[in-house]
């Protein structure tokens, strides 16, 4: 569902439990809420980002986990992220209308 917005880079060791993965177009506003979603899993050893230079628009993200797969945890990490923000969108939209109510009552 998600593997077509990222690339995972190319590792030594073939191991499924870290792995790092690059997202095009992407900066530190979905690299910061990720990386601390992913980090609220009990299974992730560690899950850090790095912005490698400002002049190129990409994100590189590193998972490690003790027994679930890293692409496991981005995954997970990812459908919170969603979850999240479809929340907070809908939220805004209630307050929104709920504020032009009152002031159209006024």
């Amino acid at each position: 569902m998600f593997l077509n917005i990222f690339t995972i880079a190319r590792e030594d060791v073939q191991n499924d439990k870290t792995k790092t993965f690059i997202f095009n177009g992407e900066g530190h506003t979905m690299g910061n809420a990720l990386r601390t979603l992913i980090l609220k899993n009990p299974d992730v050893i560690f899950c850090g980002y790095t912005i490698p230079h400002p002049s190129e628009n990409k994100l590189h993200l590193r998972i490690e986990t003790r027994e679930l797969s890293a692409v496991d945890a981005l995954t997970k990490g990812l459908e919170q992220l969603q979850s999240l923000s479809d929340h907070i969108l809908e939220t805004f939209e209630t307050a929104v209308t709920d504020y032009k109510s009152k002031q159209m009552e006024h």
